[in-house]
């Protein structure tokens, strides 16, 4: 191979490690070149993060408007196309100095692939050290008619110019949800449909419920226990959904099909097993906690590499690896994950859950508050739901914080950055918050906690 081109660093993939990544060794001085077939940037700023919480806000204005006149607005669903976080992104590549490569990459040997250019040609380049950002896709079950119906995925639906009449929604997790909200709220009748007992399979039963009752109050119907035997029709036109549950076989039509069922890694294909990149049972490539794979000198980040698929964790996989390559120990061992479903209202949880504690036999006191007694809640009108927090049953140590509610993503923080600092709740309980934020909240809720000595674990 002759022809071979040689990069000191080869980024296959510009999603939100690979770009950091790409940028930081650029500017550092090294010869670098990214590898990207599609999305500049990555799903986040084109077909995720940013356009679905542009959708969903304008769902959520256009449901304010239909719920009262003071809010005196209705918008219609638009999503946005990143236009402008992409155009930043390319001067970006620009002024580091890195090589934006246009195509799809396929390994040909070790460290070594061949690339087959959007615009037409190939190139066949070596790296030196190899970073792996492939990222994922949604899944699509193996059901009869599935695949032949041509369903939307949360691709297509950000993308719609039309309102759906019907929409059904295979699958009950956040993306799911969130999409399933939104599309009611624009006007669309919605009903869902999950395999599992409960909505948010991962979640406490009590915050699943609160999910349900709170679209149940939309108008959104929910099937649990439901599993799809075959689809018939053509989404977009006529579809119809063979289920079966406890209630016997029915058939639910509609005149869309949305699948938000999970997602499957983009490891297929590629050439990994060539260069000596192995994956693991579920297809995601094998890393070490320093993201390390099982070929020298080429690291895997994100979601190919298993990390929780979420864009604040893809950035710290960059992170991991940026300070390892300068001499670090950093390690993704122990990290703590916050996350943050944004349907309406809210829900943000971060550490344990006492579905999780409990599995783990882990003893804890329970901290509980309606909403309604948030006084932040009560100012802007929105009550709905519930917050609570975990505490170690021999300590004072935080282990867990769930809240269903209007802006808890913001009240999730504080208790994060406690539970980073390895402070007692009875920090949170003492502190003086501002009136009327979230986070004072935290006070009330705590407030009740009794000492160790007076109250059983749970």
């Amino acid at each position: 191979m002759s022809d071979v081109e040689r990069y000191e660093i080869l980024v296959i993939g510009s999603g939100e490690s690979g770009k950091h990544l790409t940028w930081n060794m650029a500017e550092a001085g090294h010869r670098t070149a990214v590898v990207e077939r599609k999305y500049i940037g990555g799903s986040c700023p084109n077909i995720a993060c940013l356009p679905s919480k542009n959708v969903i806000r304008s769902a959520k204005a256009n449901w304010f408007a239909r719920h009262g006149a003071e809010y005196g607005m209705r918008a219609e669903p638009q999503a946005e196309n990143g236009g402008a976080e992409v155009e930043g992104h390319l001067n970006r590549f620009k002024s580091t100095g890195a090589e934006l490569i246009r195509g799809e990459a396929r390994f040909v040997a070790p460290k070594t692939v061949e690339v087959h250019l959007n615009d037409g040609g190939r190139r066949t380049i070596r790296g030196d050290r190899i970073f792996l950002d492939i990222g994922s896709r949604s899944a699509i079950p193996d059901i009869p008619g599935l695949a032949t119906a041509k369903p939307m995925t949360h691709v297509e639906a950000l993308e719609l110019d039309r309102l759906p009449g019907r929409v059904i929604v295979l699958g009950g997790g956040y993306v799911g949800l969130e999409l399933a909200q939104a599309l009611r709220r624009f006007g669309s009748e919605v009903a869902v449909i999950e395999r599992g007992r409960q909505l948010a399979a991962a979640e406490d039963a009590d915050v699943a419920q609160a999910i349900q009752d709170n679209f149940a109050s939309e108008g959104i119907e929910v099937m649990l226990n439901t599993r799809v035997q075959k689809v018939e029709g053509l989404s977009g036109q006529k579809v119809r959904a063979l289920v079966e549950n406890g209630h016997g076989q029915q058939a639910i039509e509609g005149t869309d099909l949305l699948v938000a069922t999970g997602r499957t890694p983009n490891t297929q294909g590629i050439g990994l097993e060539t260069a000596g990149i192995e994956l693991d049972a579920r297809g995601y490539i094998k890393v070490n906690e320093r993201l390390e794979t099982t070929a020298p000198d080429v690291w895997a980040m994100g979601d190919c590499a298993g990390s929780p698929q979420f864009t604040h964790v893809a950035f710290d996989d960059f992170r991991v690896v940026r300070e390892n390559l300068s001499g670090g120990n950093r390690t993704t061992r122990d990290r703590l994950i916050p996350f943050c479903m944004f349907t309406d209202p809210e829900l943000a949880r971060v550490g344990l859950n006492e579905m999780e504690a409990k599995k783990r036999g882990i003893g804890y006191r329970l901290a509980k508050l309606p909403m309604e007694a948030v006084l932040r809640a009560v100012a802007i009108g929105e009550t709905r739901g519930f917050v609570k927090m975990l505490i170690d049953a021999q300590s004072d140590r935080i282990l867990g914080f769930t809240a269903f509610g209007a802006e808890a993503s913001e009240m999730m923080a504080a208790a994060q950055t406690a539970m980073l600092g390895s402070l007692p709740y009875t920090v949170l309980r003492d502190a003086i918050f501002t009136h009327p934020t979230v986070a004072e909240g935290l006070v009330f809720l705590l407030a009740s906690v009794l000492p160790r000595a007076m109250q059983q674990p749970a």
